[in-house]
């Protein structure tokens, strides 16, 4: 039998949309998640899950890659200029490759299968929490410490926003996380291993590439230029350094 954890108050309306064509796996995820107090619905096909997700607008997507109509890669590329939620990757163990593409199609996060249900529970968790956290008290005056500008780059962690020359920039919920990280430490360098954990709650295991995949999607929408980047600077052997002025 499932063990019921405590969940938070906050969590009670989590609207989960799993995109997944195991049904039996499907099944048992939704049971437990929903054992753990969040109000989950499944969907088994891509193409359906691309509409479902752009009406419904769930708070959460978990999206498998493999799928009927469309696969995981495709809903998660089309679906991203319509839905600023996170959408946690379902992977294969073993394929690094489509983790990489899965965070370039603007995938927030990924867990490889087979999936423990606690594992899934709390990344979820962490995810929504993230941006729930930052979105608290938007009505109050914004404080200095929560908008910081850098010549022509503004970021704002209360408004979970950021703007370059005045535009707003199209930034996932975890490339937003990881240019607050970056800009709030500026002038320091950060490790991977700190950066890592920091985002994601777990320990660096000195192979997963799915930082330095959101850095190069983050330079160019920053106005940096990928192949000689002067406000997001690779540290070598370390780890990455946002500059204070340019």
């Amino acid at each position: 039998m499932l063990n019921h954890e405590s969940s938070h108050n906050s969590e009670e309306n989590w609207r989960i949309l799993i995109v997944e064509d195991d049904e039996r796996l499907a099944a048992l995820t939704k049971d437990y998640l929903e054992s753990n107090g969040l109000i989950v619905s499944v969907e088994g096909d891509g193409s359906r899950a691309i509409d479902r997700i752009k009406t419904e607008q769930p708070d959460l997507v978990v999206l498998d890659l493999m799928l009927p109509g469309e696969d995981g890669l495709a809903v998660c590329r089309i679906v991203r200029p319509y839905f600023k939620g996170p959408i946690l990757m379902l992977t294969a163990r073993t394929e690094d490759l489509d983790q990489v593409l899965g965070l370039e199609m603007g995938a927030d996060d990924y867990v490889a299968k087979p999936v423990r249900p606690r594992v899934l529970l709390a990344r979820i968790r962490a995810l929504l929490r993230r941006v729930g956290d930052s979105g608290e008290d938007l009505s109050e005056e914004v404080s200095p410490s929560s908008r910081l500008t850098f010549g022509n780059l503004v970021v704002d962690s209360s408004m979970r926003e950021a703007w370059l020359e005045g535009e707003s920039i199209d930034l996932t919920s975890a490339e937003f996380d990881l240019l607050w990280l970056l800009s709030s430490n500026a002038g320091r360098v950060l490790t991977r291993e700190e950066i890592f954990n920091q985002l994601r709650g777990i320990e660096y295991d000195g192979q997963d590439r799915s930082i330095d995949v959101r850095v190069s999607r983050i330079r160019p929408k920053v106005g940096d230029d990928p192949m000689n980047p002067k406000r997001i600077k690779t540290v070598r052997s370390k780890g990455y350094l946002f500059v204070k002025e340019l």
